[in-house]
This record gives C-alpha cells, sequence and structure tokens, in this order.
C-alpha cells in the first residue's frame, strides 16, 4: 500500500529516517487496526468490513504524505524506493536506509495496533493470498500506484497526496489482493493474524511482485514521458508538495 510525495527533503539523514519509520508506523496502525475494527464491528459482513478498512487507509494516506512528506518525502513503500533508485534520484545508502526504516516502522505499527486493541503483540498470519490471479493483482496494483505516482508529481505535484490515496482506496476494490502494493506493508501484514493479514509462506511471492512490477512501471513511464536520465543524487530529488519537479 501507499507510497510517496517524494518530494526534497529538508532534513538530515537521521531525521528522515525517524520520519519515514513513523509514517510507515502509522500507515500500518491504520491499515491493521482499521481492519481489527471493522471486523468487530461488520456484523460479519466482510464487504462492509473491506470498505471501513479502505477508507481508513485512504484518507489517513493524503495526511501522512502531507506531514512527513516535508520531511522524508513520505515514500513508506520499497518498491517506491526501488523507483527512485533506478531513476537515480536516491543514492544506494540512502535508499537501503530507508527499507530498513520503512520495514522497522511497518512492524512497530503492527505493534502499536494489536496493542490498542489488547490482541498479542507476537503473532503469524494465516489467512492464505496465493495463486495466480493473486500475483497479477499485485503486479496491477503497484505498477498502477508508481503511475499515478509518477505522472501526478509531473503534472501536478501538489495533488499528489490526494491521488495516491484516492488510487489506494479504489485499488483495495478493484484488485483481487485488495492492493497491498507495498513490500514493507507485506511484511508488516504477515505478522497479524487479523482481517489484514497475509500467511507468511504467500509474502515473499507478493514481494517479488511488487517490486517487479514497480521498476516495469517506472520504465514503462520513463519511455511514454519521454524522461531522459537524472544524475545521481546524494538525497532525495524531485517533486516537491506544492512546488514544482526538480529536472
Amino acid at each position: 500500500m501507499a507510497s510517496a510525495s517524494l518530494c526534497h527533503a529538508v532534513a538530515d539523514l537521521p531525521r528522515r529516517l525517524a520520519a519515514e519509520a513513523l509514517a510507515t508506523a502509522l500507515l500500518l496502525a491504520t491499515v491493521v487496526g482499521s481492519g481489527i475494527m471493522a471486523e468487530r464491528l461488520s456484523g460479519g459482513s466482510a464487504g462492509l468490513a473491506l470498505l471501513a478498512n479502505a477508507l481508513a487507509t485512504g484518507a489517513m494516506l493524503p495526511v501522512l504524505i502531507l506531514v512527513f512528506g516535508p520531511l522524508s518525502g513520505a515514500q513508506m513503500n520499497p518498491a517506491v524506493t526501488a523507483v527512485l533508485l533506478w531513476r537515480r534520484e536516491m543514492a544506494g545508502r540512502e535508499a537501503a536506509l530507508y527499507v530498513a526504516a520503512q520495514i522497522a516502522g511497518g512492524l512497530l505499527g503492527v505493534l502499536v495496533a494489536h496493542a490498542m486493541f489488547e490482541l498479542p503483540l507476537l503473532q503469524a498470519a494465516t489467512k492464505a493470498r496465493a495463486g495466480a490471479g493473486q500475483w497479477v493483482a499485485e503486479a496491477v496494483a503497484t505498477a498502477g500506484l508508481v503511475l499515478c505516482v509518477l505522472g501526478v508529481r509531473r503534472a501536478r505535484p501538489e495533488a499528489l497526496p490526494f491521488a495516491v490515496g484516492l488510487y489506494i482506496t479504489a485499488a483495495y476494490w478493484f484488485t483481487a489482493s485488495t492492493s497491498f502494493a507495498n513490500p514493507a506493508v507485506t511484511l508488516a501484514r504477515a505478522v497479524t493474524d487479523t482481517f489484514a493479514g497475509i500467511a507468511p509462506s504467500d509474502a515473499p511471492a507478493f514481494i517479488a511482485v511488487q517490486f517487479a512490477a514497480a521498476l516495469l512501471a517506472a520504465r514503462l513511464w520513463a519511455w511514454l514521458a519521454a524522461e531522459s536520465p537524472l544524475p545521481a543524487r546524494g538525497v532525495l530529488s524531485g517533486a516537491e508538495v506544492g512546488g514544482v519537479p526538480e529536472r
């Protein structure tokens, strides 16, 4: 799930990493916590529970991007970070540290959700999410998210937080996998045996598909937009929320 403002970061690296971890933690607390609440209050209706889960996640994403975008870029997604690395908008060391912060933040967010609802902190998901349909769905969800991010930040960067939230809300419903579209989210959801969970044995295939689809979508966008490669950068660059892409 989730995504990026891809803004020019103004904080130093430790602060950026802390902001990225906190943003991802709040995202996962929203995904898992709203799933738990939705399941408890939906009266056994899976459709109603999914609707509540999707609306909560889609509403939270713009908030997180607006708050943390100016600090870290609010990527919250290793697949998006991989795209920035491929586009030479991040250096390799920073990209690796961002991914570590995203994973750590995602796991923390799941623990917080469990604590809020007085569930065992450490769990292993049992919900099976496997098969060709699920993998195709994750490819579509992730590729669409990357195209959304790259396209909107080029045309209307100030609208990016809202475009990402709307896209994820829709993708919860039009994809068979309910649109994880995020390796950090997938790992974190493997350790919650709740509405949002994914069996740990099914997570690696999701993650592989997400990275592959993200990079293919980035290549497609570069061709569609006739973009030339950027020089390697030591920090995040790109579209600032409310600003102009650095091109």
